[in-house]
């Protein structure tokens, strides 16, 4: 009961510590905030936002509007990121492994030399990555083979300032215009660029790095990429994934959610509920799936691609 008694108190102060983390937060959005409106009225600021108004022009043979591929592997990839995270953060926690899995020769996830015994949320958080990557690599191939990467790849170098300018636009709480439908402003531009093309390579490659079995063909590198560094790496790609993810839907859903949600999910540029109520079925469907996938589950899926022992 003592023992109870300190874990008790000790999880409390650890949460009152975290009392501390609202309050500072919405301190530093108004002093953001009123220091953007306070920049904004200077007439050199305005003569700048004149000029640069937070939209890159896109070349005249850029695509319009988004295609069904685009939003099917959209969603494939909230949802695999979604368990991603909630599979890391497992074993980061390190508790107990409910269950122990290795391969079979033919199995999913294949390593050099003898077969690595690794946790069941070892092998769920690897495989849901095999298919985070799979997504990844089909939505770059059909990215470059259809044109619709030049909505997301900086083609001009006014794209830097026209991000600042969106960038004080929206700390100002005075958003810019913009049609996501044919052109993202180039804040958002910079921030897919950045996330499709450095922050996922990045998580693949501290994961790879991390992965249980791929020492040896890491060897060389050990000096210079060490499993300390992969792992703050790792760590630090996949807090930023929360906080983009964060934001993105918090922007999508406050500058105009019905038409926002319209373009992605139901691939249309009206203010229609559509796109919400694919949006919504989507939501349940994630929720379901992070409720469902437990031990019991996991272990006769795992059993399929080698052996599973508690």
């Amino acid at each position: 009961m003592a023992a109870s008694s300190s874990t008790t108190r000790s999880d409390a102060s650890r949460w009152r510590a975290l009392y501390w983390i609202v309050p500072v937060v919405l301190v530093a959005l108004a002093v953001i905030v009123l220091a953007a409106r306070w920049i904004r009225s200077l007439d050199s600021v305005q003569d700048f936002l004149t000029t640069y108004p937070g939209s890159s022009t896109l070349p005249a043979w850029a695509p319009a509007g988004f295609t069904a591929w685009v939003a099917v592997l959209h969603g494939l990839n909230v949802l695999f990121m979604l368990l991603i995270v909630r599979s890391g953060w497992k074993l980061r926690a390190k508790g107990r492994p409910a269950a122990f899995w290795k391969r079979n020769n033919g199995g999913l996830i294949r390593t050099p030399g003898q077969p690595v015994r690794i946790s069941l949320t070892l092998w769920w958080h690897l495989s849901l990555d095999a298919l985070w990557v799979t997504c990844g690599v089909l939505f770059v191939i059909l990215l470059f083979s259809t044109g619709q990467w030049v909505r997301i790849v900086p083609v001009r170098w006014d794209v830097i300032p026209n991000a600042l300018s969106a960038a004080l636009q929206y700390a100002s709480l005075q958003w810019p215009t913009e049609d996501g439908w044919t052109n993202y402003n180039a804040l958002q531009l910079l921030t897919y660029f950045i996330t499709v093309f450095i922050a996922a390579p990045l998580a693949l490659l501290s994961g790879l790095r991390l992965s249980p079995g791929l020492a040896r063909w890491w060897r060389p590198l050990d000096k210079h990429f060490t499993l300390g560094a992969a792992r703050i790496l790792h760590i630090t790609v996949m807090v930023y994934f929360v906080v983009f993810t964060i934001v993105h839907v918090t922007l999508v859903l406050a500058t105009g959610a019905l038409r926002n949600l319209n373009h992605m999910y139901g691939l249309r540029d009206d203010a229609t509920w559509f796109g919400f109520s694919i949006f919504a079925a989507s939501l349940v469907v994630m929720a379901a799936l992070w409720m469902l996938v437990r031990p019991t589950l996991l272990r006769p899926v795992a059993a399929l691609t080698g052996s599973v022992t508690r």
